[in-house]
């Protein structure tokens, strides 16, 4: 056996209100929840996008309603979303207009192309072609 796809991706932010903006209203995911200080979760496609309040999932609730877990990481993460050719130079605009650096955009040596960029807490975040991995 081997897992089918990945269901969930998590990132660790410092502040989930800029965090909700960023992923909700700059690159357009659907809201899914919030949890005040410890959460906000949106849907990408067949995954969802986790992100947490690194320090608030360290905390072991007495009361929890759900046996998942304390879990976090330090330190800024890696997300790549799945993006076309043809949508490459239309992220770059948007994520330009919204204030959003661009830190590298090149064409891979066995073909595809990434663009990277950061998140408010200093994610590193990158669209790229499926065929950088040999996918399509």
């Amino acid at each position: 056996m081997k897992p089918a796809a990945v269901l969930e991706s998590a990132l660790y932010v410092d502040n989930l209100e800029k965090a909700e903006a960023f992923y909700g209203g700059v690159l357009g995911l659907d809201f899914v929840s919030r949890v005040d200080g410890r959460h906000v979760f949106f849907r990408c496609g067949e995954a969802i996008v986790l992100l947490f309040n690194a320090a608030a999932t360290r905390v072991v609730l007495a009361n929890a309603k759900l046996p998942v877990p304390v879990h976090g990481a330090s330190g800024q993460g890696h997300l790549c979303f799945r993006a076309t050719s043809s949508e490459m130079d239309q992220w770059i605009a948007r994520l330009e207009s919204h204030g959003v650096i661009i830190e590298a955009d090149f064409i891979w040596p066995s073909g595809g192309r990434s663009i990277y960029f950061r998140d408010p807490s200093g994610n590193s975040l990158e669209f790229g072609e499926p065929k950088i991995w040999g996918l399509t």
